[in-house]
């Protein structure tokens, strides 16, 4: 039986009304996000229709999830709330704090030691306020809630930008910071700018070595890193409906990497059996009599560019397999391409890993076929080149492919089997000789592949793909192997092609755990102690951030201009300092150490104004917040892009940061900014961005006016006295003004104001 079934049946109870009055206020056919987002309206029924793009809405998400290194700082803040019980059914995952290193029971006893102190807390804290706990090892938070709690219709929040994932389920599942969910956790609503709509239409079906994976890795080649900002990407079409469930969700997963604020897929045969073979027939029974609600109206996908602001068309029988990267996964190569674009930009062509696993693939489908290719490998005594390893989706997905012999193929060519865990997709992996920092290539299923994301260094070439490819290319230790057209060589010498992968969709015995690693909370945590201790430099317990003082922020100074991609990992690391992510204080030591600054091309070096000398940027803000000396951060484009980390937005805050001026943000950074009580601003003119001098004194002439929709004026005082004087937009809407005066959103909140 699925988890909060009668939440489940409230859902669909409803949904069919919901849907047809919206369907009337809007006057035409509704696309399946229309349909979801307009039956989970704050107000219940809809009684107006919104302008994409536009008109900010309030929602009633159905549950939230998190993981441990969000969930510290989600659960700290939920702790100020003042709330006896979440308001929706809520879970936590410890996955993020599991180093990769030496296999999975060593590294998860490791962690269980290292992190103790963490996750006993998490443990406590979920206990006491009704919150479901996932214990370390049980799996990575995405791959649990597909197998656990994603239901098609469902709109889902979560403390994680891959929260997306679950729309391979047919759900509008959406990344947020910290502070959204403890709105929603709280019992208030949940707030999101209309989205605008981009419909995939997939045609064919996919065949030999082209994966799930190719669909989004050729649409994120099509849109870039910030090619759906503000949309929600529809997939439809037969292609779409050939697909596995959990194809689908790969596919949702890496939507976050062209910033969309989720995708999703109409409900299908392949959910029934997904859900059906997940002990979630209950979920098919009660789906199926409000089926045509849970996919777009026929008319929609029949004349897509009638309803959709953009419209993609993938025909899956030609798509090639693609090779996205590096650095960036948006840059997509098919793999008939490589070899000329390796050579020509100087890739290391040998392949030193490959990495299979995270949220993104490791569902029994991807191991399997994976699998298919390793055992080719073996059975013609074909030698890989390069060292494997593999972090399986959950316990469930790991003790079904050891029960199957999955497991045992991959350990025929040496694999390392690395915990139910993130690993090394989120920087979570010791590997030995990263700290040299040479130049080489690694090639992962992961879905981000950042400068020095997986590993430190920022030399690793790490390059995205399919599961299969991933196996193909360590085998050969060839970035520029097409598995198609190329042959490997046996130890006989013989030339051998490898087949194209095979895998179940689904298990043919069924999925099968002794111990899922869930813990139920209390039916009463009222009595249930959380202690923190005033010493720990693991964990914090937070004050609150101070109000707006009503006056213009006058004499502040440039913290840092960054230059070119500054994300969530260049403003707030993840690696070795997920240890903090409790810690405030202790986690803003690494505030923006990875930004690149204009002036002089390196990271983590600017001038201090106060004494002419160039240091670490939290050195230099933590010497103006002691001054009492307030400062700004100036950006480029998409600013903030990738993880949902909301520690990106509080450590400036903590540290004395007053605002964040750019040419445009990622929706998620911009919205936690804001949360926090920032100053989130763009460019009026992004050309004034060159206007903006080293030494530059800030002053903010029209603060004291802030409304929606108004520019706010900043003049730049430069070194020699001179100025320039520039409009900054904003996107705060009344509701947000009072974030910023109130000092953040949660202080609201706490104050029974919000």
């Amino acid at each position: 039986m699925a988890f909060d079934i009668e939440m489940i049946e409230k859902v669909y109870a409803t949904m069919a009304a919901r849907v047809d009055k919206a369907r009337e206020l809007v006057g035409r056919p509704l696309t399946l996000s229309e349909k979801i987002l307009y039956s989970h309206l704050w107000e219940g029924m809809p009684s107006q229709s919104f302008t994409r793009g536009k008109d900010y809405v309030d929602f009633a998400p159905d549950r939230v999830a998190c993981q441990d290194a969000t969930a510290q700082m989600a659960l700290l803040q939920f702790m100020h709330a003042g709330k006896s019980k979440v308001a929706v059914p809520t879970t936590v995952h410890c996955d993020h704090l599991i180093q990769a290193k030496v296999g999975a029971t060593t590294d998860l006893a490791v962690a269980n030691t290292q992190s103790k102190e963490v996750f006993d807390f998490l443990s406590s804290v979920s206990n006491k306020y009704g919150i479901g706990f996932w214990k370390p090892g049980s799996g990575i938070i995405h791959q649990i809630v597909l197998e656990n709690y994603a239901f098609p219709g469902g709109m889902m929040i979560g403390t994680d930008s891959h929260t997306v994932n679950a729309g391979g389920l047919g759900m509008l599942a959406i990344g947020v910071g910290g502070a959204d969910a403890v709105d929603v956790m709280s019992g208030m609503s949940w707030e999101l700018k209309f989205p605008k709509l981009i419909g995939v239409k997939l045609t064919g079906k996919l065949n030999g070595w082209t994966a799930p994976k190719d669909v989004i890795l050729k649409v994120a080649d099509i849109l870039t890193v910030k090619g759906g900002t503000g949309a929600i990407v529809e997939y439809f079409g037969e292609g779409a409906k050939n697909m596995s469930c959990t194809g689908k969700g790969t596919i949702c997963n890496m939507g976050a990497e062209i910033g969309a604020t989720t995708s999703t897929f109409g409900y299908d045969d392949s959910m029934r059996r997904y859900l059906a073979a997940t002990d979630r027939q209950d979920i098919v029974d009660a789906a199926d009599k409000v089926a045509s609600y849970l996919t777009g109206d026929d008319e929609v996908y029949a004349n897509p560019s009638q309803y959709f602001d953009q419209v993609i068309e993938i025909n899956l029988s030609e798509l090639e397999p693609h090779i996205n990267g590096p650095f960036t996964p948006d840059r997509g190569t098919p793999v008939s391409k490589m070899k000329e674009e390796a050579i020509a930009n100087g890739w290391p062509l040998k392949v030193e890993w490959g990495l299979i696993g995270s949220c993104t693939n490791s569902s029994y489908e991807d191991m399997a076929r994976a699998a298919s290719i390793v055992e080719q490998a073996v059975a013609h005594g074909i030698t890989p080149k390069a060292e494997f390893g593999i972090n399986p989706g959950s316990e469930q997905i790991r003790y079904t492919i050891e029960r199957d012999g999955i497991i045992a193929t991959f350990e025929k060519m040496g694999t390392k089997v690395f915990t139910n865990a993130c690993g090394p997709c989120i920087g979570q992996w010791d590997r030995t000789g990263a700290d040299k920092g040479e130049k080489n290539t690694i090639v992962h299923s992961f879905n981000r592949n950042f400068s020095k994301r997986a590993d430190g260094n920022p030399n690793t070439h790490a390059f995205v793909t399919s599961p299969e490819m991933v196996a193909a290319l360590a085998i050969s230790g060839d970035l520029t192997f097409n598995p198609l057209t190329d042959t490997l060589l046996n130890d006989k010498g013989e030339e051998v092609r490898l087949n194209p992968p095979t895998g179940d969709e689904l298990p043919k015995r069924g999925f099968d755990v002794e111990d899922a690693g869930f813990q139920a909370p209390a039916a009463d945590g009222s009595s249930v102690q959380v202690a923190v201790s005033p010493t720990s430099d693991r964990l914090q317990l937070l004050a609150p951030f101070e109000a707006w003082d009503g006056k213009n922020i006058s004499g502040a100074k440039l913290l840092i201009k960054a230059f070119g991609k500054c994300t969530t990992d260049h403003i707030s690391m993840a690696g070795p300092w997920l240890r903090f992510r409790g810690h405030l204080d202790n986690i803003s030591n690494n505030m923006l150490i990875g930004a690149v600054n204009a002036f002089n091309q390196e990271a983590n070096k600017v001038k201090n104004q106060l004494t002419g000398e160039y240091d670490a940027v939290p050195a230099v803000q933590r010497a103006y917040k002691a001054a009492g000396v307030p400062s700004i951060v100036v950006g480029d484009h998409n600013y903030g892009e990738g993880s949902s980390r909301e520690h990106a937005a509080m450590e400036p805050r903590f540290l004395g940061v007053k605002a964040v001026l750019v040419k445009s943000f990622a929706r998620i950074h911009e919205t936690n900014l804001k949360k926090q009580g920032m100053l989130a601003l763009t460019f009026a003119n992004e050309a004034d961005y060159d206007k903006i001098q080293e030494n530059d004194t800030i002053n903010f002439l029209d603060l004291t006016e802030f409304a929606p929709g108004k520019p706010l004026t900043l003049e730049f005082v430069h070194a020699d006295g001179s100025k320039d004087t520039i409009l900054a937009n904003h996107t705060y809407n009344d509701s947000q003004i009072g974030w910023f005066v109130a000092g953040s959103a949660l202080n609201l909140i706490a104050a029974g104001k919000a």
